[in-house]
């Protein structure tokens, strides 16, 4: 049988299956299953074990659970809401008000823990509720939710960059810097479709507080000091080496478990809560990565990923062709596939077509990332609606519906960069001279 009838058989399976209510996790390994059982000379039962086991058996993982508690502590206790309430008079007069904070909050965060599922569950943790309690639409919080949690493998350290690095045998520093302005391009991308938003529905947005003096918002602001101070560190001990993402994780659990206690807001019902929240999310998450690490076996052993590229290789388009081409196969490949595994699978063919047709490889690792990130929120395996699925007992797919917008604020920023490849290799040039 023909490799991309494979490809398309395991993605209606796959569809059949969620629509059918079966766990997401346990449709991704079926499909698995299924692809290398039927279509393979394989054993997948070996493969399922080593898959679960390599999928989970990771260091950098460990980040993981940790800043999920570290969410679930400030959630739990008075500082997400005192860290709401620092932030309200600065954003008092901006169209979206306290909305921008979830874009604000992923962004920051997504600095520190590199990971666009912790970067979800976290702020949507924190922020959700209390949006929700204030009378912000729930929808648009859902939606900027999702998308904004990407901004964790945007901006660096991001696990997917360092992987694309290996892959194209590139300049880690070059591709962390390389990050920073589309990050904060597609920040204001996110930031500008919710003022148009609150523009356009002035009555689903809460009324502004009255006026108040500079002085007046700096006291105000005094509760947010606290996890402004905490954040601050874990990013400071990052960026200076002194610690891995890990450990600062570990870090933020230690800091927030302080904080809580200082402001008496710590006890033991709501520190044993926290944990267990905490227990169910993190599992939820590793037995779907390990259900995701079957079928990228799968799509290895079968080839499809190589046999997409290929075909588009000898399709001898033109640059932007090519570029149009790439970015629908990469799009297809979403719908099943993590990032990761997308770059590990396409690169060996990819990468000498990016080169023939005179791309920069740090330019197209910023590219392939925000590839990336639409996949995160692309139904059927889209990664952040299922955390937030999970999170709030909403569909997936109303989820992804909400997320509409802001996904075409990730194509924007991809049309951006590709018309204006500056903005990707203005900042490394800058800082390490023109790569020769």
């Amino acid at each position: 049988m023909d490799i991309l009838l494979v490809g398309g058989l395991l993605l209606l399976i796959m569809m059949v299956l969620l629509a059918g209510g079966v766990w997401i996790a346990m449709t991704l390994a079926i499909c698995g299953w299924v692809g290398q059982a039927f279509f393979t000379q394989t054993q997948p039962g070996k493969n399922l074990f080593s898959a679960f086991w390599e999928s989970n058996a990771s260091w950098e993982l460990a980040a993981l659970p940790l800043f999920i508690w570290m969410g679930e502590i400030l959630f739990r206790t008075r500082l997400s809401e005192d860290m709401f309430d620092g932030l309200r008079p600065w954003l008092n007069r901006v169209p979206g008000r306290l909305m921008h904070t979830t874009i604000l909050g992923c962004g920051i965060f997504g600095s520190v823990s590199g990971s666009s599922a912790a970067t979800c569950a976290t702020i949507s943790k924190v922020a959700l509720p209390e949006l929700i309690k204030r009378g912000y639409n729930e929808k648009l919080a859902l939606g900027s939710l999702a998308t904004a949690g990407t901004l964790g493998i945007l901006i660096p350290p991001s696990i997917t960059m360092v992987v694309y690095a290996v892959a194209a045998d590139a300049s880690i520093i070059r591709i962390f810097l390389a990050g920073f302005l589309p990050g904060l391009l597609l920040m204001c991308l996110f930031s500008g479709y919710i003022m148009w938003w609150s523009w356009r529905h002035p009555d689903q947005v809460p009324a502004a507080d009255p006026p108040s003096s500079f002085m007046a918002k700096v006291k105000q602001s005094g509760s947010l000091i606290p996890c402004a101070a905490l954040i601050v560190f874990i990013c400071w001990v990052l960026i200076a080496g002194y610690a891995t993402a890990t450990e600062c994780a570990a870090y933020g659990v230690l800091g927030s478990l302080l904080l809580a206690a200082w402001s008496r807001s710590l006890t033991w019902d709501n520190f044993r809560e926290g944990l267990m929240s905490t227990a169910r999310t993190s599992c939820m998450i590793m037995f779907i990565l390990a259900g995701a690490a079957f079928l990228t076996k799968t799509m290895a052993f079968t080839g499809i990923p190589r046999e997409l590229a290929e075909w588009v290789s000898a399709m001898n388009l033109s640059p932007l062709a090519l570029i149009g081409v790439l970015t629908v196969i990469y799009l297809i490949l979403g719908t099943a596939l993590d990032g990761i595994s997308m770059i590990v699978l396409t690169s060996a063919v990819v990468l000498p077509m990016i080169q023939k047709a005179g791309f920069d490889l740090i330019w197209f690792g910023i590219f392939i990332v925000l590839l990336v990130e639409i996949a995160e929120v692309t139904p059927p395996v889209g990664f952040n609606l299922f955390v937030l699925q999970n999170m709030t007992g909403k569909d997936s797919n109303t989820i992804a519906k909400a997320a509409v917008p802001f996904f075409l604020c990730l194509v924007v920023c991809i049309a951006l960069i590709t018309l204006f490849p500056s903005i990707v290799t203005y900042l490394p040039d800058a800082v390490m001279g023109v790569d020769k």
